[in-house]
C-alpha cells in the first residue's frame, strides 16, 4: 500500500499537466473534430431529410385518409336512415338530430343534405359565422338552418328555410321566393345517380363560405342522392406545420394543376371576375420549375439556388391525380453545418491563443476539489447530506481525502436515512419488515431474521424473515423462538446472552432451525452477524440476525469489515428505539381502547333501557363505512378513508353517547308521568285514601245526627265509587300509553280543583335544598286545605348560570332550554299530552349529546382525531337542519357523522333488549327510516347504500334475534324513501 505521505511516481507537477492537457489535447481535438462534425453533419442532415420527407408524404397521407374516409363512413350510416325517404319535409325533419350530429362532430363538413329524383332537396347546414348567418338572413340564436324544397303533386316547388338552435328547437322559418335551385342538374346529383359507389367531386370553391372543399355523394335508396361537402382547409393547416425553413415550398396539387393546399392558403382562392383555384406553378418559380420540368434525382437548380425536391402521388381517399410537391433550399437545409464549419476553426484558433493563459487557471482548478471539500464538510456538520460530490483529483492526498469523505458522507447520510424511514413508519408489522430489508440492504446479506421478547422473561420469538429481498413466512421454515440462556438454544444465541454482536460461520450441521434458510440461500456455510437489540433502559428487546453466504472469496470477508459491523450495530440501535415505540404505542392504544370500551359498556349497564346500545353502534357504523369505501358510486368515490380516520371513526362510534354518564337515571328510566326517584302515584293514592276515610267519617256523623240511613248510604256509595273512579282516571293518567284528549285534560283540572286537608307540616324531616324551594313561599297556618292534584312553588327547580347556553356559544350549540330545570308540578306532569317526560326532561335527555360533545372537545386528541367530536355529536342531527344540537344541514355534517345517525336509529328500532319497548323486525324498521328519509331525517345516499348493500342483514345475522329477521323489500323502501330503484 503506497504511503500517503510519500509523492506517488506516477503523479506529476502541474505545470506538467497543464501543458500536455490543454496544448497538446485541445489543439489535435479542435481540429480534428472540427473537420469530422462539419462531414458529419452534413451527411446527417442530408440523410434526415430525406426521412423528414418520408414523414412529411406520411402526415399528408393520412391527414387526407383522415379527412375523406370518415365521411365515407358517415354518408354510407345516413344512406341507410329511412327517415332519407321521407315523402315531405315534416317526416324528413327526423334527419336533423342525426345531420346536426354528424355536423357538430365533424367541423370539416359544411353541410349536409338530400336530393330527390322529383327535385326535392333538404339540407342541414351549421350557421358556424356570422358571415353565414348573414347570407341566409338567419338569426342570432340559430346554430342550423334546413333548406328544403318540396313540390306538391302539381310540380310547383316550395323552398323554405328553417332555423333551430343549438337544441334543436325550431327558432324561426321563411320562404326562399325566387329559389330555382334543382339538385338535379348539379354534378355531384348526376355523378352520383349514375354512379353505384361513392363519388368525390374535383376541389371547387364553396359559395358561402369562400373555403376550398368538394363534394361527397352516394346513393340513398333507389330516389334520393346523399351528399355532403367537405371543407379542406386542415390540408393546408398540415401543410403550414411542416416548412422547415424559411423559404421551402410545400402544394398538394390536382391532375388539372389547380393546388388546392398551401401553407399561405389565403394565395390559393384568385379573385378577379370570378373566384377560382391558382395553378400550383403560380405560386413560386421554383415550383413551376419543378412541376413544368421532369424531375431528375432529388436537386434542382432553379433561381439561382440548389433545392432539396420531393414530388409524390397521394391516392387516400381523396380525388384522383393528387400529388404533393416539396422544395428546401439546400443552404438552409445546411446551414447548421456550414455554422459549425466555421465555428469549429475558429474555436480551434481561439483555442491555441489561451492555451497558455489556460495554464494558470488549470492551477486554480486544481484546487477547486479542495475547496469543495471544505464546503462538503461544512454541509456535513449542518446535517445537509445533498451537497454535490467533490471531483476526483489527479493530486493523490486530495483524491484520497475526497474518497474518503464521500464514504462517511455516504454512512452518515444512509444512517439518517434509514432512521427517518424507521420513524416514518406508524405501523408495527410493516416497520419489523422495514427494520429488516433495511438492514439487509446495508450488510449486504442475502437474509434477515428479527426476534423480539415476548414478557418480562428471555423467550426470544421470530417475527420477520427476508430472504432475497421477499418477506418470507416463519411458519414455511420452521423456526421456533428460543431463549439466550436455554442450553438447547444454538451457540450463536447463548453467545448473544453475554455480548452484543456475534459474528460467526455456520455450516449446516451448526444452523440448527435455520436449515431451511440455507437451503433456501443454496449455501451450505453462510457468516452469521448477530446484534441485540436495546431499549433506552438498555434492556433487550430483541435480536437481529443478518446471513451472508460465504463463498471463501475476498469480497465476502469485506462485508464483515468492522466499520460495517459498527454502522450495523448504529443502525440497529435506531431500529430497536422505533420497536419499542411502536410496541408501547400499540400498547398505549390498545389502552385506550379499553377504556373507551369500559366506558360504553358501563354505560349500557347504568340503564337498561339502553341495553347493549353503545356496543353494537360502533359494529354497525363501521359496516356501513366499509360499504362506502367499497362503493362505486358517484357520492362515496371520494370516501377512501386512511388508517387514522378508521381510527377517529373507531374511537367517535364507541363515545358516541359518552354524555348518558351525566343523565340522571330516573329521568332516562322514567316509566310513569309521576315518576322521579319514586312514583308519586302512591302519594296521589294517599290523598284518594283520605278522601274515601273523609266520606265514611261524614256518613258516620251524619248518622250520629240522626239523619236517614239509606239515602246517606246512597251517597257515600256514590262518593266512593266516584272517587274510585277519579283514581283510576288519574293512575290511567299516570302511565302515558295513550295520547292526552282536551277532555281528559279538562277533567284533570277540574279533579286539581277537589281539595283535601293536610294537618302535619311538611316542612319537617325534608332536605335543607327541598326546605329551600319550599322557603319561597310562606307556612300556612294548619290545618290546610290543598289541591288533590297540586302544582306547587317548590316543584320547580331552578337552573343554575353555569347550565344555561348562551345563544352565541362557541360551539354552535342551538337548543330551546326551558326556564326550570325540572318541574315536578302533579298537575303539571300528567298533562303531559304524549308519554311521560315534561319538556324539561326531554331537554336533560337531550342534554347528553352536548356533554358529550364538551367532553370529547376536553379531550386532549392528537391533530389525526380532532374529528372525533364532531363525528360523535352528530347523531341526533337531521338532514334540513332540524335536528340537535346544533341544527346542522346535510352539507354541513360530515359523511362519518350522518353514517352514525343511521347506524344510531336502526339498533334503537331493533333493539330487543329494551324493556319499554318491543323490537321492531327488519322490515318494520326499515320502513320507518324510509319515512325518516323521505322526511329529510337521515341521510337519502347513505340510507340507499344501506338498502342496497344490505348492510342490515349483515348487522342482524350478528345481533338480531331470528324471529326479526324478515323480508325486505328493498325497492319498495327506496321508492318509499323517494329513492330510484
Amino acid at each position: 500500500m503506497p504511503n500517503p505521505l510519500r509523492t506517488d511516481p506516477r503523479r506529476f507537477p502541474l505545470h506538467v499537466h497543464i501543458s500536455v492537457m490543454f496544448t497538446f489535447l485541445l489543439l489535435l481535438t479542435g481540429v480534428v473534430l472540427g473537420l469530422f462534425n462539419y462531414r458529419q453533419t452534413t451527411q446527417i442532415i442530408l440523410s434526415s431529410s430525406e426521412k423528414l420527407f418520408n414523414r412529411i408524404e406520411q402526415d399528408v397521407r393520412l391527414d387526407l385518409q383522415a379527412t375523406y374516409e370518415p365521411i365515407r363512413h358517415l354518408l354510407s350510416l345516413l344512406a341507410l336512415n329511412p327517415a332519407g325517404q321521407s315523402p315531405d319535409l315534416e317526416q324528413r325533419l327526423a334527419l336533423l338530430e342525426p345531420f346536426s350530429q354528424s355536423l357538430e362532430d365533424n367541423p370539416n363538413l359544411a353541410s349536409l343534405y338530400l336530393g330527390y329524383d322529383n327535385g326535392d332537396f333538404f339540407m342541414v347546414r351549421p350557421l358556424r359565422t356570422p358571415e353565414v348567418k348573414a347570407l341566409v338572413k338567419a338569426p342570432d340564436t340559430a346554430v342550423y338552418q334546413v333548406w328544403s324544397i318540396e313540390h306538391n303533386s302539381s310540380g310547383q316547388a316550395r323552398s323554405r328555410s328553417l332555423f333551430f338552435d343549438r337544441n334543436l328547437a325550431l327558432v324561426s322559418h321563411q320562404d326562399n321566393l325566387n329559389d330555382t335551385y334543382d339538385p338535379r342538374n348539379r354534378a355531384w346529383f348526376i355523378s352520383a345517380r349514375s354512379d353505384k359507389d361513392q363519388i368525390t367531386t374535383e376541389p371547387y370553391i364553396f359559395f358561402s363560405t369562400h373555403n376550398i372543399g368538394t363534394t361527397l355523394a352516394r346513393r340513398s335508396g333507389d330516389k334520393a342522392i346523399l351528399a355532403a361537402d367537405l371543407t379542406l382547409a386542415e390540408l393546408s393547416a398540415t401543410l403550414a406545420k411542416h416548412v422547415v425553413t424559411p423559404n421551402t415550398e410545400i402544394v398538394l396539387f390536382n391532375a388539372q394543376g389547380n393546388a388546392i393546399a398551401y401553407p399561405d392558403s389565403h394565395r390559393l382562392i384568385i379573385d378577379d371576375q370570378t373566384s377560382r383555384l391558382i395553378k400550383a406553378a403560380d405560386l413560386n418559380p421554383s415550383l413551376g420549375a419543378l412541376l413544368n420540368s421532369p424531375l431528375q434525382g432529388s436537386r434542382l437548380n432553379a433561381n439561382g439556388r440548389q433545392w432539396i425536391v420531393a414530388r409524390s402521388s397521394m391516392q387516400e381517399g381523396g380525388p384522383q391525380g393528387l400529388q404533393l410537391a416539396l422544395l428546401v433550399p439546400e443552404d438552409e437545409l445546411l446551414v447548421d453545418a456550414y455554422r459549425m464549419r466555421w465555428q469549429g476553426a475558429l474555436i480551434t484558433l481561439a483555442t491555441l491563443l489561451l492555451c497558455v493563459p489556460l495554464g494558470w487557471l488549470t492551477s486554480r482548478i486544481l484546487v477547486k476539489p479542495l475547496r469543495a471539500l471544505v464546503q462538503e464538510a461544512d454541509a456535513i456538520r449542518s446535517f445537509d447530506f445533498n451537497f454535490p460530490l467533490s471531483r476526483r483529483s489527479p493530486v493523490l492526498e486530495v483524491d484520497q481525502l475526497s474518497v474518503s469523505m464521500a464514504r462517511m458522507k455516504d454512512t452518515l447520510a444512509s444512517f439518517f436515512q434509514i432512521t427517518d424511514s424507521l420513524s416514518a413508519e406508524t405501523r408495527f408489522a410493516p416497520l419489523l419488515e422495514r427494520v429488516l430489508f433495511e438492514t439487509v440492504k446495508i450488510g449486504q446479506a442475502q437474509a434477515g431474521l428479527i426476534y423480539l421478547r415476548e414478557g418480562d422473561g428471555e423467550q426470544m420469538e421470530p417475527h420477520g424473515l427476508v430472504i432475497d429481498n421477499t418477506a418470507e413466512n416463519l411458519q414455511s421454515f420452521d423456526i421456533r423462538g428460543h431463549s439466550l440462556r436455554n442450553p438447547q438454544s444454538p451457540p450463536w444465541l447463548q453467545q448473544l446472552a453475554n455480548v452484543d454482536t456475534v459474528v460467526s460461520n455456520l455450516g449446516f450441521e451448526q444452523a440448527g432451525d435455520l436449515q431451511k434458510v440455507l437451503l433456501a440461500l443454496k449455501s451450505p456455510r453462510v457468516h452469521l452477524i448477530g446484534i441485540r437489540l436495546h431499549n433506552r433502559h438498555n434492556e433487550t428487546v430483541g435480536l437481529l440476525v443478518l446471513l451472508l453466504a460465504d463463498s471463501g472469496e475476498q469480497s465476502d470477508l469485506d462485508k464483515l469489515r468492522p466499520d460495517r459491523i459498527a454502522f450495523l450495530q448504529a443502525v440497529s440501535g435506531a431500529a430497536a428505539v422505533c420497536i419499542e415505540s411502536q410496541r408501547l404505542q400499540a400498547r398505549q392504544k390498545q389502552l385506550l381502547d379499553a377504556f373507551i370500551q369500559l366506558m360504553a359498556g358501563a354505560i349500557d349497564a347504568k340503564s337498561p333501557y339502553t341495553g347493549g346500545h353503545c356496543q353494537r353502534v360502533p359494529e354497525l357504523t363501521l359496516m356501513l363505512a366499509r360499504a362506502a369505501a367499497a362503493s362505486q358510486e358517484p357520492a362515496f368515490s371520494a370516501y377512501q378513508p386512511t388508517d387514522d380516520e378508521w381510527e377517529a371513526l373507531h374511537i367517535a362510534a364507541w363515545l358516541h353517547d359518552c354524555g348518558k354518564v351525566t343523565t340522571p337515571e330516573y329521568v332516562v328510566d322514567k316509566a310513569t308521568k309521576l315518576e322521579t326517584l319514586t312514583d308519586r302515584i302512591h302519594e296521589i293514592r294517599t290523598r284518594f285514601e283520605v278522601l274515601k276515610r273523609d266520606v265514611w267519617i261524614s256518613y258516620w256523623q251524619a248518622i250520629a245526627q240522626g239523619g236517614d240511613e239509606q239515602l246517606l248510604a246512597e251517597l257515600r256509595n256514590a262518593s266512593l265509587a266516584g272517587l274510585d273512579d277519579d283514581f283510576t282516571f288519574v293512575a290511567r293518567c299516570n302511565l302515558g300509553g295513550e295520547a292526552m284528549a282536551d277532555a281528559d285534560l279538562q277533567r284533570l283540572r277540574s279533579m286539581a280543583e277537589r281539595t283535601w286537608t293536610r294537618t302535619l307540616d311538611d316542612r319537617l324531616g325534608v332536605s335543607w335544598e327541598e326546605n329551600r324551594r319550599q322557603a319561597r313561599t310562606p307556612a300556612p297556618t294548619l290545618p290546610v286545605s290543598e289541591p288533590l292534584l297540586a302544582d306547587k312553588p317548590e316543584h320547580l327547580f331552578e337552573r343554575s348560570e353555569n347550565e344555561v347556553i348562551p345563544p352565541d356559544n362557541p360551539l354552535g350549540f342551538k337548543l330551546d332550554i326551558p326556564p326550570h330545570k325540572y318541574n315536578r308540578g302533579e298537575l303539571y306532569n300528567l298533562s303531559i299530552v304524549r308519554g311521560t317526560l315534561t319538556s324539561e326532561e326531554r331537554y336533560v335527555i337531550n342534554n347528553h349529546i352536548v356533554q358529550t360533545i364538551l367532553m370529547l372537545n376536553h379531550l386532549p386528541f392528537p391533530a389525526h382525531l380532532r374529528s372525533v367530536a364532531e363525528i360523535a355529536g352528530g347523531h341526533h342531527e337531521k338532514m334540513d337542519g332540524s335536528g340537535y344540537p346544533k341544527r346542522l344541514k346535510r352539507e354541513a355534517m360530515s359523511l362519518p357523522a350522518r353514517m352514525m345517525a343511521i347506524a344510531d336509529i336502526f339498533e334503537a328500532l331493533t333493539a330487543a333488549d329494551r324493556p319499554y319497548k318491543k323490537a321492531k323486525t327488519l322490515s318494520e324498521a326499515l320502513g320507518i327510516m324510509a319515512f325518516m328519509c323521505r322526511d329529510a331525517h337521515i341521510d337519502p345516499e347513505l340510507f340507499g347504500l344501506f338498502i342496497k348493500a344490505q348492510i342490515y342483514l349483515q348487522y342482524a345475522r350478528r345481533f338480531l334475534d331470528p324471529e326479526q329477521i324478515d323480508a325486505v323489500d328493498a325497492s319498495g323502501l327506496l321508492a318509499k324513501a323517494g329513492l330510484a330503484s
